[in-house]
C-alpha cells in the first residue's frame, strides 16, 4: 500500500510538471505570434491606406466635369495695331489652327520631346524614373531646380485643371494622366499638348507662336526656330523671343544640346542650326507704345461692349514720333540722372485732330508699368499760367496792358521770381513771356479765380483745381495728356479737340465692329480768335526770347515752361503747326531735383520731338 501510494504521488507530481512544462511550452508558442507594437503599426498602416484611398476616391469624384473643361471659355484676344499696322501689343488669349506632330518638321517635335519628357514614348502617364532623379536632385540642391512632370501630366493641367499648388490638385493631375492615356494615343495627348500650352505673349500653341514670332507656320519652322520653341515651355516669360532674343538663343543651344545628348542630332548639326536665322521677326523696341497699349486696351470695350470674338484694334499711334519721344526722353533723363538727380518723365503727342501720335509714359515699362502720361498727377508750375492769362484775354484785356511785379503777400504766402528779381510794372505780354510770377498773381487778384478754374476745365483739365492765390502758379495737380490737350485749343484756333486713340476695330475674321466718324464740324468754340492770336504770339515769344529759348526751332513753335517749387516737376507744353505735345520730367517719389526747369531739359525734348517730326515729312 505504502509502495503504490509513494507511486501515485511520483505519477501526479510526473503530471504537475509536465502539465507546467506543457503551460511553458504553450506560452512559448504563443511569444512567437505578432508583438503587440507590430500589430499596432500593422493598423496604422491599414488606417493610412484607407485613409489614402478614400483620399484618392474624393480627388476623383471632384474631378472637373471633362466635356465643360476641353470647352471652357477663354478671354478673347484684343491685339492693339499702331497707323503703320504694326503690332503693338495683344491682350488675351491667341490661339491658332490645330497642327498635328505629323505636319511638323521631325525635328521641331524631337526638340520638345527630348527637353520637356525624353521617356514620353515609354511611360504610363506617370515617369517614376524622371520623378525619382528630379527629387534626388532637388534634395541635393536644397531647392526646386528640376521638375518630373511628363508632357500627359501637363496636358491633364492645362486642359482640366488648374494651376494651383495643393496636393488634391497634384494627385488628380495624375489621375486624369492616366485617364488620359488609357483613352488616347501618345499621338493625339502630344497634339493637345502643342496646341493648348502656353507659348508666351498671349499666345497658346505652335502655331499662334510661330506666327507671332517669326511671322510663318509652325510648318516651316527651322530647326534653331524649333529649339526656341520648345526652350520658351519652360518659362515662356523669360525665354520668350520677342522679349529677349539673347535670352531665347542661350535658351534654345541647350535645348540642341538636349538633341545631341539623346543622339537625335549630331554636335555638327548643333553648331549648324546655332547659325539659323530667326524669321522674319519685327520686334521693334515699343515701350512707350505699350503704354499707349495698355491705356487703349481699357477703353476698347467702352467703344463695342462686352464681346467674346478675338478683335484687332487700329489706332492713331505713329510709330516714328512714338520712337523719337521715346528716345529723347530715354537719352536726357539717363544723361543728367547723376548730375540733375531726375529719374523719370513722360511725353504725349497730339495732331491737330486730337489723335494721340506718342505716348511715352515713363523711361522703363518692364520696370513699372505706371503710365505718368495719363494717371500721374504733377503740379504744372507755370505751365499753367496759360489759363490765367486766357482769361484776362477772353475779359478784355491787351497784352499791353500793364501789372505790377513787385513783392507781395497774401497772408503768409509770398511768391518770388525765379531770380529773385523783380521787375517792377511790366505788361502781360512781358508778364507772360519772363514767366513772371508776382506779375501773374496780381493780374489774378483782378479777375475771378473761378472763371480760371472754369476756362481750364473747358479747354481739356479734368482734375480738380483748388480755389487757391495759389492756384494761379500752378499749385493744383495735372495729368500730362491733359495739359496737351489743353493747349490744343489754342493750337486749333480756339476749338476744343478731345484726345482719341481707336481709329478702327475689326474683329480677326475681318468684320468691322467700330469705325471713327469725323466730327470736326462739331467742336465747341472755347476761345474767340482775337484771343487765340494774341496768346499764340506770347508763347511764340517764349521760345523766342523768352524761357523756352532751348526750344527754339528752325519753323514756327509757340509754348510755355513750367517748374513748380523746389523743382520737383518741371514742364514744357507747346505746339508748332502740325503737332502739340507735352513733356514732363520729375521723380515718382516727388523727390527735387537738381537745377531742373522746364526752359531747360524739357524744352530740350520737346525740340527733339519736334524736330523728328518734321523730318518725317
Amino acid at each position: 500500500m505504502a509502495e503504490e501510494t509513494k507511486k501515485t504521488r511520483k505519477k501526479s507530481s510526473r503530471s504537475k510538471s509536465s502539465s507546467r512544462r506543457g503551460g511553458k511550452s504553450s506560452r512559448h508558442r504563443q511569444s512567437r505570434g505578432f508583438p503587440r507594437w507590430l500589430k499596432a503599426v500593422l493598423l496604422l498602416a491599414a488606417v493610412a491606406a484607407l485613409a489614402v484611398l478614400l483620399y484618392v476616391g474624393y480627388c476623383f469624384a471632384t474631378l472637373p466635369d471633362i466635356e465643360k473643361a476641353v470647352s471652357r471659355t477663354r478671354q478673347p484676344s484684343t491685339t492693339v495695331i499702331a497707323e503703320n499696322g504694326q503690332e503693338i501689343k495683344t491682350f488675351g488669349n491667341v490661339y491658332s489652327e490645330v497642327i498635328t506632330p505629323s505636319e511638323l518638321p521631325p525635328y521641331v517635335v524631337d526638340a520638345v520631346i527630348s527637353t520637356e519628357d525624353r521617356r514620353f514614348y515609354k511611360h504610363f502617364g506617370f515617369d517614376v524614373i524622371s520623378f525619382t532623379r528630379a527629387m534626388v536632385t532637388n534634395l541635393i540642391k536644397g531647392r526646386y531646380a528640376q521638375g518630373g512632370s511628363t508632357i500627359t501630366q501637363q496636358v491633364a493641367k492645362n486642359l482640366f485643371l488648374t494651376s494651383e499648388k495643393s496636393i488634391k490638385r497634384k494627385v488628380q493631375e495624375l489621375l486624369m494622366a492616366f485617364w488620359l492615356e488609357s483613352r488616347f494615343s501618345k499621338e493625339q495627348i502630344l497634339t493637345l499638348y502643342l496646341n493648348r500650352v502656353y507659348m508666351g505673349s498671349g499666345t497658346y500653341g505652335i502655331e499662334a507662336a510661330a506666327q507671332k514670332y517669326f511671322q510663318k507656320s509652325s510648318r516651316d519652322l527651322n530647326m534653331l526656330e524649333g529649339a526656341v520653341i520648345a526652350g520658351l515651355l519652360k518659362a515662356p516669360a523669360r525665354y520668350n523671343p520677342a522679349a529677349d532674343e539673347t535670352r531665347a538663343r542661350e535658351r534654345a543651344a541647350v535645348v540642341l544640346q538636349n538633341m545631341v545628348n539623346t543622339a537625335i542630332i549630331t554636335p555638327a548639326q548643333k553648331e549648324k542650326a546655332l547659325k539659323m536665322p530667326l524669321g522674319a521677326q519685327i520686334h521693334d523696341d515699343m515701350e512707350g507704345g505699350r503704354y499707349f497699349a495698355d491705356w487703349v486696351y481699357a477703353e476698347v470695350n467702352a467703344y463695342i461692349g462686352e464681346r467674346e470674338n478675338d478683335i484687332n484694334v487700329y489706332t492713331t499711334l505713329d510709330k516714328h514720333l512714338q520712337k523719337a519721344a521715346e528716345t529723347a526722353l530715354r537719352q536726357v533723363v539717363f544723361a543728367n540722372a547723376e548730375d540733375k538727380k531726375v529719374t523719370n518723365g513722360a511725353v504725349v503727342v497730339l495732331d491737330m485732330s486730337g489723335a494721340v501720335k506718342a505716348m511715352a509714359g515713363g523711361i522703363n515699362y518692364e520696370r513699372s508699368q505706371f503710365n505718368r502720361a495719363t494717371q500721374a498727377l504733377r503740379q504744372p508750375g507755370s505751365a499753367f499760367k496759360t489759363f490765367v492769362y486766357l482769361t484776362a484775354l477772353e475779359e478784355g484785356w491787351d497784352t499791353d496792358d500793364e501789372v505790377d511785379d513787385y513783392p507781395l503777400a497774401i497772408g503768409k504766402w509770398k511768391p518770388t521770381n525765379a531770380g529773385g528779381k523783380y521787375y517792377g510794372r511790366v505788361t502781360l505780354a512781358e508778364a507772360f513771356v519772363r514767366s513772371l510770377n508776382p506779375a501773374t498773381v496780381d493780374l489774378s487778384t483782378r479777375l475771378d479765380r473761378k472763371e480760371i478754374i472754369a476756362l481750364a476745365h473747358k479747354m481739356g483739365i479734368t482734375t480738380p483745381i483748388d480755389d487757391t492765390p495759389a492756384m494761379v502758379l500752378g499749385s493744383s495737380a495735372v495729368k500730362v495728356l491733359d495739359m496737351a490737350v489743353a493747349y490744343l485749343t489754342v493750337a486749333n484756333g480756339g476749338y476744343a479737340a478731345w484726345p482719341y486713340t481707336i481709329t478702327e476695330i475689326y474683329t480677326r475674321d475681318g468684320y468691322p465692329v467700330y469705325t471713327r466718324l469725323h466730327d470736326d464740324e462739331d467742336r465747341p468754340r472755347i476761345l474767340d480768335d482775337n484771343t487765340v492770336e494774341e496768346m499764340t504770339e506770347m508763347m511764340a515769344d517764349v521760345i523766342a526770347e523768352g524761357t523756352g529759348k532751348r526750344a527754339r526751332l528752325p519753323f514756327f513753335a509757340a509754348g510755355k515752361t513750367g517748374t513748380s517749387q523746389d523743382n520737383r516737376d518741371a514742364w514744357f507744353v507747346g505746339f508748332t503747326d502740325r503737332y502739340v505735345a507735352a513733356v514732363w520730367l520729375g521723380n515718382d517719389d516727388n523727390s527735387p531735383m537738381k537745377g531742373v526747369s522746364g526752359g531747360n531739359l524739357p524744352a530740350e525734348i520737346w525740340k527733339k520731338v519736334m524736330l523728328a517730326a518734321e523730318r518725317e515729312e
